[in-house]
């Protein structure tokens, strides 16, 4: 039985559990949890209607860290407790709604920053072995009702990037979460080893979503071709790249190539500077990151005109001349 679950379960991608999640458990339920039993993932899977949670939500075991876990396994880590918890609670368990659950994390990942490390007057040459899920520490599985919430928040969460005023902002529904300084593209075309044409290096405006992360990216100067693996920081000094995930988007039905991105080098930012993607700083890209699951819509513009309760409060430079 638990076989033939297992196969059904592997023919549906984890993105869609997590919207049949949201559609089922929440729309008709989250905000109303009165009935007397939870439904199971194989309802879920066969879109029955949902009786809704019990008033006071089941919770469930703590997950005990029994070792340090490092920035190079963490991912790896992340994903077996997945896979084992998984069939524990009546919810599509993610590595994003663990994480969303236990906060903590988000912040410690946020802290491996560089510069948020030299500030404290600690030199790290390589972030991939820092220690992320210190031996000791607990993670806490979301009850049915917080989970619940959880999936209602992703599936009503958006990604702004308005490309001349080089902010990237997260909003929930209408209401603004983040606001983050990004690079943008330059305004020039190039030649690109990669592509192997030349390219035209502005970010793409339009309208899509978060389709792939490259949690382990290898790193290619795209003008040669060439593979790197240190870094030279706005210090001077060389570290190894660090191990941060790296965000595909599709714009306009589009797979352009298109990456949301840490920079190892934050002078760059609030410039045109890259070859067409979105950077962002270390610690930023790590939230943006768990913001950002599957599916997540995406927005980006270029709107030189910026409102404040339906006034506009600045008119900025126009970057790529679209309005001469």
């Amino acid at each position: 039985m638990l076989d033939s679950k297992k196969r059904i379960y592997g023919l549906v991608p984890k993105s869609i559990w997590i919207l049949l999640g949201v559609l089922v458990l929440c729309v008709e339920g989250c905000h109303n949890r009165g009935s007397a039993t939870m439904a199971t993932k194989a309802d879920i899977h066969q879109g029955k209607p949902m009786p809704l949670p019990h008033k006071k939500a089941k919770t469930y075991e703590d997950i005990h860290i029994s070792r340090n876990i490092k920035v190079a396994e963490y991912f790896e880590y992340l994903d077996s407790l997945v896979q084992r918890y998984d069939s524990l609670v009546p919810y599509p368990l993610s590595e994003h709604l663990l994480v969303r659950n236990n906060p903590w994390i988000v912040d410690t990942l946020a802290n491996t920053d560089y510069y948020r490390m030299m500030a404290r007057d600690s030199f790290v040459y390589d972030q991939r072995q820092m220690i992320i899920l210190p031996e000791g520490s607990v993670l806490h599985l979301p009850d049915s009702a917080k989970a619940c919430r959880l999936l209602d928040d992703f599936a009503h969460t958006e990604i702004d990037v308005n490309i001349p005023e080089f902010k990237l902002r997260i909003f929930q529904d209408s209401v603004l979460l983040h606001t983050f300084p990004v690079r943008v593209g330059q305004n020039r075309q190039r030649y690109l080893k990669m592509g192997d044409r030349i390219t035209d290096l502005r970010t793409k405006t339009g309208e899509g979503s978060i389709i792939r992360h490259a949690k382990h990216p290898d790193f290619y100067n795209p003008v040669n071709g060439h593979q790197f693996y240190v870094t030279k920081r706005d210090d001077g000094k060389l570290t190894q790249m660090p191990q941060i995930p790296w965000i595909e988007t599709e714009i306009n039905g589009i797979r352009n190539g298109q990456m949301i991105h840490p920079t190892t080098n934050p002078k760059s930012l609030g410039k045109a500077y890259s070859n067409g993607c979105i950077g962002t700083r270390e610690a930023d890209a790590w939230v943006i990151y768990y913001y950002a699951p599957l599916g997540t819509r995406l927005k980006i513009r270029y709107d030189l005109e910026t409102y404040f309760e339906g006034s506009v409060i600045s008119v900025l430079k126009d970057i790529y001349g679209l309005e001469e």
